[in-house]
């Protein structure tokens, strides 16, 4: 497939670079020659120097040939250009990166208008993120399938814990829980488990289910942690404004410290009901003062990953209960879960992954159509939500009779309103929606999980 992606910053680099190693035919539109460069020698990309809102760069790099475009540059307003400018020149598929909330009140009207295929905002996605594991403290992560119905939480396996030299076959009837643990991450592999799978202290796993299941299961396993009802959030930038209106909506007090005075004035008009205090959180005496030692999480959201790093260290000193930490630079996170500090968060990976996922589902078999991408264990599992046509290979076949390929597991079917975990007896109907966990990149469609010969 050709795309063509309109600025090559963090998102549209990571972006690239997933499409790029799925075979993808990908150009890169930048004005900075560095960028140029930089893309040029690190990806198997071709890189157009230019305006993205130029249609002559446009038709330079292959508009009226490509299949799809993301406009990513730093400005909403070229993004819009752009997506409107490639429309025009014959792209069916255009996605836009729109960042400023007041356009994001428009969502429909822009979409309408400029001929948006979708719309998509780094910091919207990872407020979401961190929302969901704000509202769920006992899991490290928390990723959402099919608006909420099933959910993938990770948790770690503690020393001495109810889990330790565990089968996996052994876990309804020792919890009372119906999940299912989908992928085990140890020394380094992630590993797709079969139910003689013994787990070990230091393990990480991924479980799926229903949340109210995933709740008794965090339960019975003594790691349920009660609900979260204040945030102190360190930094006041637009993830901030997003996660706060979401968690009020929830509930949940938020307390916000922000070092820049004037940004400190447009917060308490954006966010007139909560509490707003100019002051640099890096410094142990402002935290103190503003109730670090009395809050129930803390999240750091500032645009330094090193600011954020340093003072969720601190938090997790401090004995704050929950702590989530925004990081720019995705290599970042694998590093911090040796200090303690589990959920991590990159808004830049959250929309390149949304980009693979719509790509994938234009591909797509009759049978099939992908709904929902996740990555689990550091980005070495793909955790995909498709919705079943008619025509898949694997409707009303019995899972025992199905022959999946090795390391691909069905980790839930979700039919009308319930999440079903699947034993050998389940049978995908059309109109479901399956979850599948594969290792990452495996997966396209929902037929190639399944071997030729069915």
């Amino acid at each position: 497939m050709k795309i063509i992606i309109a600025g090559g910053g963090k998102v549209g680099s990571l972006a690239a670079e997933l499409l790029a190693n799925e075979g993808h035919d990908v150009t890169v539109i930048d004005r900075d020659p560095a960028v140029i460069t930089r893309l040029s020698n690190a990806l198997d990309v071709i890189c157009v120097e230019g305006s993205a809102a130029n249609p002559e760069t446009l038709r330079e790099a292959g508009a009226a040939e490509a299949e799809v475009l993301l406009a990513s540059t730093a400005r909403d307003e070229v993004n819009m250009i752009c997506g409107l400018m490639a429309r025009r020149l014959g792209v069916e598929n255009v996605i836009a990166r729109i960042r400023d909330p007041e356009y994001l009140t428009q969502t429909e009207f822009l979409r309408e208008t400029m001929g948006l295929s979708k719309i998509v905002n780094p910091e919207l996605e990872c407020a979401r993120e961190i929302s969901r594991i704000l509202r769920f403290p006992s899991a490290v992560r928390v990723d959402a399938f099919s608006r909420g119905s099933m959910e993938i939480m990770e948790v770690r396996v503690p020393e001495n814990g109810a889990l330790c030299d565990l089968a996996l076959h052994e876990l309804p009837g020792r919890f009372g829980a119906r999940v299912l643990v989908c992928v085990v991450e140890r020394g380094g592999e992630a590993i797709i488990p079969h139910g003689d799978f013994v787990l070990r202290a230091g393990d990480r796993l991924s479980v799926s289910g229903e949340s109210p299941e995933l709740k008794r299961f965090f339960e019975a396993l003594g790691q349920y942690r009660r609900p979260v009802r204040h945030v102190m959030i360190m930094g006041g930038g637009r993830v901030a404004v997003y996660l706060t209106r979401q968690l009020r909506e929830n509930g949940i007090g938020v307390s916000i410290v922000e070092r820049d005075k004037e940004r400190c004035e447009e917060l308490c008009d954006l966010l007139p009901d909560t509490r707003i205090s100019c002051g640099d959180a890096t410094r142990s005496e402002v935290l103190m003062e503003e109730g670090l030692r009395r809050t129930d999480a803390f999240a750091a959201l500032t645009g330094d990953d090193e600011d954020n790093i340093i003072t969720s260290l601190y938090a997790m000193r401090c004995k704050v209960p929950k702590i989530v930490t925004k990081v720019n630079r995705a290599h970042l996170s694998e590093m911090l879960g040796g200090f303690g500090i589990d959920s991590v968060v990159t808004p830049k990976e959250l929309v390149a992954l949304q980009l693979v996922s719509y790509v994938r589902a234009l591909s797509d078999s009759v049978g099939s159509s992908m709904e929902t991408l996740h990555r689990l264990a550091d980005g070495k599992v793909e955790a995909l939500e498709f919705k079943v046509g008619g025509g898949a290979r694997c409707v009303g076949i019995p899972l025992r009779e199905l022959h999946l390929k090795e390391d691909i597991l069905v980790s839930a079917v979700i039919r009308g309103d319930k999440s079903i975990i699947p034993n050998g007896n389940t049978a995908i109907q059309p109109g479901d929606h399956a979850v599948l966990v594969a290792k990452a990149g495996r997966l396209k469609t929902l037929d190639e999980a399944l071997e030729e010969h069915l």
